[in-house]
């Protein structure tokens, strides 16, 4: 296949057309005035369920290059991804992250890999190569955002451990929405339970939320997280019935994890959005850490 550069004069933009903001950002980061870059999905979007528009299948035929998350994060799209890869250079970013640092859930792998920077930073290189090879006349400028950027990624890497490590052993367990923080947990050293599996698509019962509620009482839980492109009412309705059986639980906190923040805000950032979540999970289970202290001491 021809590359960008044999097809497209030297001061063009490569027109790359991505799914997720996560990838939108990392792409932009490394390609910077040498790429063009349309994201299909926004802030708050659930790319588990999301089908492309008539909008989406002409960006995705007009691009030079599209890149995607793969591992089936994009499930309802991969047949589209299939039949244009035999007209077009077409990627799944998570390619040639090995095998054996990918969590798997029964017969599939977890998607969100971006939950851990050392495996994010992996599919910068691959974008990175992918973005000289389309283009090679710009290879050189592309090498070096990327060696920039992901410096500030290996920063934000361990950042990331040293906010962790503030938690007390005992209470580094995260409950979300769904199961989409399993290499954040792997990475960081936290327990990870949702209420829902790796997809939002996954039906959950009420033995899951006994199980859960069973989790949250033996080890004193008393934050859980709402998600932001997922509905809270599954996790109101999970701290609900624990308040009920005489449990005090509360939502510490809106993490995004399938899609970044609003666009011009620094959680529409990967670096913010990351920065964002770990504050607000290490903010509020240092809290949930003191209440139990004063309670212990006979403080309301």
């Amino acid at each position: 296949m021809l590359s960008f550069s044999w097809v497209q004069n030297a001061a063009a933009q490569l027109n790359v057309t991505v799914t997720t903001g996560m990838i939108a950002d990392l792409t932009e980061n490394i390609g910077g005035e040498n790429v063009k870059v349309t994201a299909l999905m926004g802030s708050g979007v659930d790319p588990h369920l999301y089908k492309a528009t008539q909008g989406d299948l002409r960006r995705l035929t007009q691009a030079d290059l599209v890149l995607y998350n793969g591992l089936h994060l994009e499930g309802k799209m991969q047949e589209i991804f299939d039949k244009l890869a035999r007209k077009k250079p077409v990627f799944a970013i998570s390619d040639r992250i090995a095998e054996t640092r990918l969590l798997r859930h029964g017969a599939v792998h977890d998607p969100h890999i971006w939950f851990d920077v050392q495996l994010w930073i992996e599919a910068g290189k691959r974008i990175t190569e992918i973005l000289a090879e389309q283009d090679p006349e710009h290879a050189k400028a592309y090498q070096q955002r990327a060696q920039n950027y992901l410096n500030k990624l290996a920063e934000l890497d361990s950042w990331v451990q040293q906010q962790i490590q503030q938690i007390p052993q005992q209470k580094r367990i995260l409950i979300t929405a769904h199961d989409a923080f399993g290499y954040f947990g792997k990475a960081y050293g936290l327990n990870v339970m949702g209420l829902q599996g790796i997809s939002t698509a996954a039906e959950f019962g009420l033995q899951d939320i006994k199980q859960l509620k069973d989790v949250i009482v033996a080890n004193h839980i008393n934050a859980v997280f709402v998600e932001s492109s997922v509905s809270p009412r599954f996790i109101e309705s999970l701290v609900k019935g624990v308040a009920a059986e005489g449990h005090q639980l509360h939502i510490g906190g809106e993490l995004y994890s399938d899609a970044m923040g609003l666009a011009d805000t620094p959680e529409g950032t990967y670096i913010g959005m990351v920065r964002h979540n770990v504050s607000t999970i290490v903010s509020a289970l240092i809290h949930s850490t003191l209440k139990d202290q004063q309670t212990a001491q006979g403080n309301p």
